[in-house]
């Protein structure tokens, strides 16, 4: 049974999260902001950070305008799609599934994109986006090469 995909992007600056969400339409969810660091890019520069310290989520209208509007450099994220409503506590690919989460993106390194999804048929448009996209090593995740202990960057 696929869980999600996994896949390589370059490490630059650019719109690279709104590229990677594009067969999804963030404005329908509420958005919890994990742990991660990622910064707006102005003039070729890091400015400030993508996702505020202080705010733990985000409702999908700002979400989007934020990813549309700027170009941004991620070094780590950890974001978790609800449906309108209350957030849970995700550690793991069961409490994944208990939950009412709908999709889980973590970001490595700059490169290394993670996304866990409910949705089978988003899975393939994910999977169809990033090859579209030209990405690298994308891979399905299963549950026979799913290594991943905990669903955080940290």
């Amino acid at each position: 049974m696929k869980r999600g995909i996994s896949f390589e992007i370059p490490n630059e600056y650019g719109t690279i999260l709104r590229e990677v969400l594009k067969p999804i339409d963030t404005t329908v969810f509420s958005w919890r902001i994990g742990n991660g660091e990622s910064y707006i890019v102005v003039d070729d520069e890091l400015d400030e950070a993508l996702f505020s310290e202080d705010k733990k989520a985000i409702e999908g209208t700002e979400l989007k305008k934020l990813l549309d509007n700027n170009k941004f450099y991620i070094v780590s994220a950890d974001l978790q799609a609800y449906p309108k409503g209350g957030f849970t506590e995700i550690e793991t690919y069961e409490d994944f599934i208990e939950s009412h989460c709908e999709l889980v993106l973590l970001v490595v390194d700059s490169c290394y994109f993670t996304i866990y999804c409910r949705n089978k048929e988003t899975i393939e448009l994910l999977y169809k986006n990033a090859a579209d996209c030209g990405f690298e090593d994308i891979e399905y995740i299963t549950e026979e090469n799913d290594t991943r202990t905990r669903l955080s960057v940290w």
